[in-house]
């Protein structure tokens, strides 16, 4: 049968039959973006989400994986790994994902294999916003890389600190915290108890 729509990324698209060890992932934004775009929920479409009015950059490329959600499961895992109490929920988008890479992708709105190696539990006004760290599948600069702990400190500084500091206007309190940094194994624990949340809210895989 011959499909005649697009499939709408977060709920059309499969996670993939090796999931949580590699990962359809839906890319938005690419580092040389100077304003960032977000999938529109209701359409599907990317959609302006606001310009980059300052210096923040995102370090790699940037989306989230389909089919998964962030509520119950995963503000409950969080709240288990980090020892907080003060998580009250995930923040109800599908699960971020960072790809590094070393090929300069010039647009998002793409999709790709990525092979989670670890992620950083984001904790924002309370909410849990983990973002999946990923290299891209047969790259050649960081395929080799198999967990966070196996990259160049830099590399994770980096990331850091644009979490920390990318949703900041100055003079403005942060509102991000990292609780915790941590390796693939998690990470893949991360993304089961994602799918599970989408399960739950949505039926079906």
């Amino acid at each position: 049968m011959k499909t005649v729509y697009k499939s709408h990324p977060w709920h059309g698209i499969p996670i993939g039959e090796k999931a949580p060890e590699v990962v359809t992932t839906f890319i938005e934004i690419v580092p040389t973006d100077t304003v960032k775009y977000e999938i529109d929920k209701l359409t599907g479409y990317l959609k302006i989400d606001r310009p980059q009015k300052y210096s923040n950059i995102v370090p790699a490329l940037y989306g989230f994986v389909p089919k998964t959600y962030c509520g119950d499961a995963i503000a409950e895992f969080a709240r288990q790994q980090s020892g907080r109490s003060d998580i009250k929920e995930g923040d109800g988008d599908p699960l971020d994902i960072c790809v590094l890479c070393e090929s300069t992708i010039p647009h998002g709105d793409i999709i790709c294999q990525a092979i989670p190696i670890g992620g950083l539990r984001l904790i924002d006004k309370g909410e849990a916003d983990d973002k999946i760290i990923a290299v891209l599948k047969d790259d050649l600069l960081y395929g080799k890389y198999k967990d966070i702990a196996d990259l160049p400190q830099s590399v994770v500084n980096r990331l850091q600190h644009y979490f920390l500091t990318y949703k900041n206007l100055p003079g403005e309190p942060m509102t991000c915290e990292i609780a915790n940094v941590y390796g693939r194994e998690e990470a893949h624990e991360v993304i089961r108890k994602s799918i599970t949340d989408y399960l739950n809210n949505f039926g079906m895989l």
